[in-house]
This record gives C-alpha cells, sequence and structure tokens, in this order.
C-alpha cells in the first residue's frame, strides 16, 4: 500500500478539503487509515453512493488486490478510489444529451449504481423558470449575495443549491417562518455543515407537505438536477397556491356555480380554482372560448389574450391586438409583452405556450391570480361565517402535510372531503403495516349509481382496519368519515400518525413489538443523563418542554456541541418560549428527525404533538427513519 501523501491531481481545492473531512470523520480514531468495511459509509459522505456489491471491484482497482488483502485504506487509497469513479461519472454517467424536438437534457444516474440502465430527463425550460422566479423573489436577501444571481439559463443552479443555505431561503419565503435562520449554517462552510444545511431544508421541506421519497442530503450534495428540480417544483407550487383561499381573496365567491355552496367551491384542487378564474374572465370578456387545462387549450395564446385585457388595469394600455397575429409563437411573444406591463411575464417563454408546457402554464396563471384577480367582493354576501367554517387549524393543516409528503395521490388540499372516499386513508394504513390493506376489497374507481354506497363502504373498511391496529374507535363509524365529521375523522387522522410514528420504533425493540410512549421517555431521560445534561422530563404533558430546554439538550446529547447555547433563553416568558421553540424545531430537523410538530405546539405544551417530536428525536439517534 502506498501510505504516502495524496496528490490531489485532478480534484479542485473544494473537493480535496472534503475528500479529507470525510476521511477524518470516519477514522475517529486518528489511525490515518479506513477499514475496507468503511469505505462504504466514506464514500457516501461524498456523494458516491455505491451498493455493497460492488465495492470489491472498486477495491481492485486501487491497488491490484492488495488492498482486500492488508484491509486497510489509507488517505491516498481513499482519493484514488474517488478519482477512478470520478472519471467514470465523467465519461459515462454525466454524458448530456439534449433532444430539440422536446428541448430535454437527459441525464444518466449521479453513481454508477443508480446510472446502469436509468436516465432522468430534465426539461430546460422548468430549470430557466425556477431559476429566474429564485434571482426575481430573492435577490434582497443578503445571505445569497454569494449565489445569485443564478445565470439566464440556469446551467449553475445546481451547484447553487449545494451548500443547502439557497434552499432553506426558497422554503422560507414560500412558508415564512417554516426554518429558524438562526439554525441555517451561514460562513465558514464544510462538508458537514453544508450536509446539515441540505438535511434541515429536506426535513423542512417534509413539515410543510412535500413528498420527498428517495431523496436525500448527498443527492442535493451532488446537484442530482431531476431531483432538484423536483423539489424546486413543490415548494414553488406552495408558495403560488397559498393564496387561493377565501381570506385573502374574499372575490372568489363569484366563481360559484348555480346551487353550488362556498364550501364546494373551495374543497376543488387550486388547478380547477384557477381554471374556473380563467373562464369567469372568459364569459366577462364576452368570448365563446372556455379553458378546460393548462396545455392544449392555451397554446394559440387566445385565452391569455382576453384574460390580460380584462385583468388589467385600464391605465396601462393593455390590448388584444396580439390576436391579428397569425404565428403561433409571434403571438405568444406579443402576448407576453402585455403581460410584462403587468410585471406578470414569469415562469413561460412563448415557446413554452405554444408546446402547452403545462407545469410552467399553471404557474403562469397561478402568478397572473396572485397579483391582478380583478374578483371584487360580492355585495350582500356575509363570509364570516363561511370562513370560520372553512379556515384550516393547525392540527388539520399539520396532519395534511404530514399525509402529503408520505406522497398520497390525491394530493390532500382539503382534509375532511379528500378522505372522504377513503383511498387515502387506505394508503396511510400500507404505509404503517405493508400488506394489511386487501386491495380487493378496496373501490378504486366509483361508478354513478352506485358511488355514495362504494365510498360508504371504502370507509367502513376503513375503520375496520383501525380496529385490527387496536385503534380507539369508539363511537366511529364509516358514516362519519364518509360524511367528513370534522371531530370524528381527526380521531382517526391522529391515531394514524401516532402509528406511524410509533411503528418505526418497533424496530428498536428486541420483541418486534410496537414502542410504548413510556419507552421513548426513558430513553430521553437516559439519553440526556449520558450526556450530563440536568434536564429531565416526567411526561409528554411536563410543564418544563414548555421552554424547550430539555428538547435543545436532547438534540445536543445526539450530536454534541451543534446547539448554540447562547441563542437559548431561561427567563420563561411566552415570548422567549416561542423563540427556543422555533430554534428547537428547526434544529431537530437539522440532525435529522423528520418533525411535523410545529413551534406552538411546544409552547402551547401540545402532548399529542410533543410526543410525536421526541419519538423523531429517537428514530434520529438510532439512524432509523420513517419510511
Amino acid at each position: 500500500m502506498n501510505n504516502g501523501q495524496a496528490t490531489g491531481k485532478g480534484l479542485s481545492p473544494d473537493e480535496q478539503r472534503e475528500l479529507r473531512e470525510a476521511f477524518a470523520n470516519i477514522d475517529t480514531s486518528k489511525r490515518g487509515f479506513l477499514d475496507c468495511g468503511e469505505l462504504k459509509d466514506a464514500l457516501d459522505l461524498v456523494g458516491c453512493k455505491l451498493p455493497q456489491w460492488q465495492l470489491r471491484r472498486v477495491l481492485e482497482d486501487v491497488d491490484t488486490g492488495k488492498t482486500t488483502q492488508f484491509n486497510k485504506l489509507s488517505f491516498n487509497d481513499f482519493e484514488k478510489v474517488y478519482l477512478n469513479l470520478k472519471k467514470r461519472d465523467v465519461a459515462t454517467t454525466f454524458k448530456q444529451a439534449v433532444s430539440r424536438k422536446e428541448n430535454l437534457q437527459t441525464i444518466g444516474g449521479m453513481s454508477d449504481a443508480s446510472s446502469e440502465g436509468t436516465t432522468h430527463s430534465v426539461r430546460i425550460e422548468e430549470q430557466m423558470a425556477f431559476s429566474h422566479w429564485i434571482n426575481e423573489h430573492l435577490a434582497y436577501d443578503a445571505d445569497l449575495k454569494h449565489l445569485l444571481p443564478l445565470d439566464f439559463e440556469g446551467k449553475n443552479l445546481y451547484d447553487k443549491v449545494k451548500d443547502g443555505i439557497l434552499l432553506c431561503k426558497i422554503i422560507n419565503h414560500s412558508c415564512p417562518d417554516t426554518i429558524d435562520e438562526r439554525a441555517i449554517n451561514k460562513k465558514n462552510l464544510t462538508l458537514y455543515t453544508r450536509l446539515e444545511n441540505l438535511t434541515l431544508a429536506l426535513n423542512s421541506a417534509r413539515s410543510i407537505g412535500c413528498n420527498i421519497v428517495n431523496i436525500d442530503a448527498n443527492d442535493l450534495l451532488v446537484g442530482k438536477p431531476h431531483l432538484v428540480l423536483g423539489l424546486l417544483w413543490q415548494i414553488i407550487r406552495i408558495f403560488l397556491f397559498r393564496q387561493i383561499t377565501l381570506e385573502h381573496c374574499p372575490g372568489l365567491a363569484n366563481l360559484l356555480m348555480d346551487g353550488e355552496k362556498i364550501e364546494e367551491l373551495m374543497r376543488l384542487q387550486p388547478e380547477a380554482i384557477l381554471l374556473r378564474w380563467v373562464n369567469y374572465h372568459m364569459e366577462r370578456a364576452g368570448v365563446t372560448k372556455r379553458c378546460n387545462n393548462f396545455s392544449g387549450d392555451i397554446q394559440d395564446s387566445e385565452v391569455y389574450i382576453h384574460l390580460l385585457n380584462q385583468i388589467a388595469p385600464k391605465d396601462i394600455g393593455v390590448s388584444t391586438v396580439a390576436l391579428m397575429e397569425h404565428d403561433l409563437m409571434k403571438r405568444a411573444e406579443l402576448m407576453l409583452s402585455e403581460a410584462e406591463k403587468l410585471s406578470c411575464r414569469s415562469f413561460v417563454t412563448a415557446s413554452d405556450i405554444v408546446k402547452g408546457v403545462s407545469k410552467l402554464n399553471l404557474a403562469f396563471v397561478a402568478n397572473l391570480f396572485n397579483n391582478h384577480p380583478q374578483l371584487d367582493k360580492p355585495e350582500g354576501v356575509d363570509l364570516d361565517q363561511f370562513l370560520e367554517n372553512i379556515e384550516e387549524t393547525r392540527e388539520e393543516k399539520t396532519y395534511r402535510n404530514w399525509m402529503n409528503s408520505l406522497g398520497v395521490s390525491p394530493h390532500v388540499n382539503w382534509l375532511y372531503s379528500d378522505l372522504a372516499d377513503g383511498l387515502v386513508i387506505f394508503q396511510l394504513y400500507d404505509v404503517i403495516k405493508p400488506g394489511i390493506v386487501d386491495w380487493k376489497k378496496v373501490h378504486k374507481k366509483f361508478s354513478k349509481l352506485r358511488k355514495f354506497m362504494e365510498k360508504l363502504e371504502n370507509c367502513n373498511y376503513a375503520v375496520e382496519l383501525g380496529k385490527q391496529l387496536k385503534f380507539s374507535l369508539v363511537g366511529i363509524a364509516g358514516q362519519d368519515i364518509s360524511d367528513c365529521n370534522p371531530t370524528l375523522t381527526l380521531a382517526l387522522i391522529w391515531q394514524l400518525m401516532r402509528a406511524y410514528t410509533l411503528s418505526v420504533l418497533s424496530q428498536l425493540a428486541s420483541s418486534g413489538d410496537p414502542i410504548v410512549e413510556s419507552a421513548i421517555i426513558d430513553w430521553a431521560n437516559a439519553k440526556l443523563e449520558s450526556a450530563g445534561k440536568t434536564s429531565r422530563i416526567k411526561n409528554f404533558q411536563d410543564s418544563s418542554i414548555r421552554q424547550s430546554i430539555v428538547i435543545l439538550d436532547l438534540i445536543d446529547a445526539i450530536k454534541p456541541g451543534i446547539i448554540n447555547y447562547e441563542l437559548v433563553s431561561t427567563e420563561g416568558t411566552e415570548e422567549d418560549n416561542m423563540a427556543n421553540a422555533k430554534y428547537a424545531v428547526s434544529m431537530a430537523r437539522k440532525v435529522g428527525a423528520r418533525v411535523y410538530a410545529l413551534p406552538e405546539d411546544i409552547a402551547e405544551l401540545k402532548s399529542k404533538m410533543v410526543m410525536t417530536l421526541f419519538a423523531c428525536l429517537m428514530a434520529c439517534e438510532t439512524n432509523i427513519q420513517p419510511f
């Protein structure tokens, strides 16, 4: 084995530093070498994830089999492994082929394992659109001066997200105060502090309802384009849709159909509400054309031209002159020039319109709605009573985000009506205990004549499955779920979330039985004691939890030194408790805990959500994560 100093040839200074940090992180005993069995962990840290079966071939490439014989890897050997993998990626997996017809960039997997037989298409239009949106909305942020602006085509987007700061800022822009700024590493970043930021961003994205499946911090660290764009779209979509509510726009009541109740309107998918908004303005414009989708129906720009003319202030000179242009590409460009007068040209190019790129056209219309809805509040209509019934509570929002983060389909927008057919509930059961759902008993599609009865049968089966899992469902029947009874539906949903949270911890028990809540308390106190912390909890109703000190101590026990106690208040005022809770939630997510609880849950001592937070920390500490 060559134990000399590595030359670093072919590596950038940043790569060399990252390799040394990864090597030192695994070589905690300072022996100066890694066991072959530790190589996989070290490669994971630098973004080269390989299946175990491929490691032997990698080791043989280093030193013709001698590495395996001596079972030791010097830093020089580790660097050779990395260089070999990098060369292979450059030669194969990073080759890019652009299809001019579809304007797709085809990208192979980012490791040897993921590239075999796998390619991912990245739409260049999305790359450009998201980059422009980021430049427009976040250019003011002083913490992003070293990252923004992104280039015109967005080619450097994937590099700019690698330190995690940009993603954290985007999340906070879409959902303010999701991440405590004090938790973001902003200066003198190392490999580990970047990974912490990315972990914080991913777990925070989960908490606002993003579906994060098979994505980890290392995937973002190496800048996998299809994963980056997929995550960005989910976050931007949340930003675009957050104002499609009666609270933000009382004039939505104008979109009611004959005989329709306001509750029924607001339970529609946001896309459906936007389509109705567009057609409302088509009717006002006196044109017969209607828009049923954001792909084929908008390709000739006619809908957009009439829409802009209807929603634009009369003094800025928006006209329908573009209708005179017969070339669709030129007409789309003229229409966008009119949209620019409203400062609403975002997301689409003329090509995106003519091609009918639905995702970007949806974003374009949502942006128009947010800035120029042109919906006056109906006279004589008292919306206060509706707002009381429709406005989402914090508890409902938490449950909804939890479900969406698990990738349920359809996306849950309105908690009760979207669960009324049982299909989302069955998906949750299948996650909690795979195989428990007999899908032959489930109505996945509903007939016109028996639609009501088929949905009720689904809900009855959902209650039956809950009883199999020993849920407390006294007084709850399928009819209650089908009728969207808030109290009884929430009772079932809470038990689903509790079962989900605790089921993963059952892996810790030698018997395989579910972990009970008392075991979580015992673990927390033992962990605190072993770390020399003085804080303890008696139960999840312990009033001391309000200050978050015990939570912060537990996080620091899991990852020593991560909590900056200079930022923690011990005064015990409501304001200080809330500040501590915000810091605690973000730091829990930063160390890897998939926390759905909110700071308010801690400060107000909501014992159910407090329990889930401690359970998630326990799962994180033992390196066991939910599914």
